[in-house]
């Protein structure tokens, strides 16, 4: 049980605090905000793709969430992630660019992972 906590919070801590760095990008830097133009995205997108980054982190690190509302932040980190990955691709973005939301999607699946692993021991 001890290790399962230790795995859970450290990629759930990772991963979380990625997000919220991300995110932060998303409101503060010129060269994100000119990358999201340069991906054919309106501005609102990307304030609405920063907004949800910290709320789903949040519902991911703080125990109060539970049960369906954490598995729609995962799900939606997923999709992003994935999402993510194939427009860098599609857009000629170096390896380095495409890798690492894949990268962040291991993490968040580990995180799930041992996640489902906490319910079912106290279950």
């Amino acid at each position: 049980m001890k290790k399962n906590n230790i795995i859970y919070w450290t990629t759930t801590s990772l991963f979380s605090v990625m997000m919220l760095l991300s995110a932060s990008m998303y409101f503060t830097s010129p060269e994100v905000q000119a990358g999201f133009i340069k991906m054919g995205f309106h501005d609102a997108f990307r304030i609405e793709l920063g907004l949800a980054k910290i709320i789903g982190a949040l519902v991911l690190m703080i125990p109060f969430f539970k049960g369906s509302i954490k598995e729609w932040a995962y799900a939606g980190f997923g999709i992003t992630l994935i999402s993510a990955s194939i427009l860098h691709a599609s857009i000629g973005d170096p390896v380095s660019k495409i890798a690492a939301p894949i990268i962040f999607l291991g993490i968040l699946a580990a995180s799930h992972i041992f996640w489902k692993k906490r319910l079912q021991a106290t279950a």
